[in-house]
């Protein structure tokens, strides 16, 4: 793994979605800053790499990643997001929804979260897929 190279290896990146194990804050505290003065998470990935502890999957067609370090990047990630759900008619990451598919809160629960949102387009969301009327994969 190589951080923010000038030469990359391959045309792959990784994009800054990580889950951990239980313990990660010790061995994160044995990562020590790199010569950009910086506690690199790519340390600490290789780490796992060595270990033959890594699993990586790679996002195929339809998958998009952003890197959002400065405002600009932020305005043209919330442009693309706004212009995919409107466009196409479906919420993008909607954490009460993802609860809901993988069984983590009941419809109960669901529909509870909804009315936290008053009258608003994610209300309305999030009750059609309680109710059963809209599922994207």
């Amino acid at each position: 793994m190589e951080e923010k190279t000038k030469n990359p290896k391959s045309n792959y990146c990784i994009t800054g979605l990580y889950f951990y194990p239980v313990g990660i804050s010790e061995l994160a505290k044995q990562v020590k800053p790199s010569a950009r003065d910086e506690l690199e998470i790519t340390i600490l990935n290789d780490m796992f790499l060595q270990k033959n502890d890594l699993k990586v999957n790679v996002f195929g067609r339809g998958m998009t990643w952003f890197d959002t370090g400065t405002m600009e990047s932020i305005l043209q990630t919330a442009e693309f997001v706004h212009m995919i759900e409107d466009r196409q008619s479906i919420q993008i990451s909607a954490p009460e929804e993802i609860g809901y598919r993988f069984g983590w809160i009941d419809r109960e629960g669901l529909m509870a979260s909804a009315d936290k949102y008053g009258r608003s387009p994610y209300r309305e969301h999030l009750r059609a897929v309680a109710e059963e009327k809209i599922y994207h994969q």
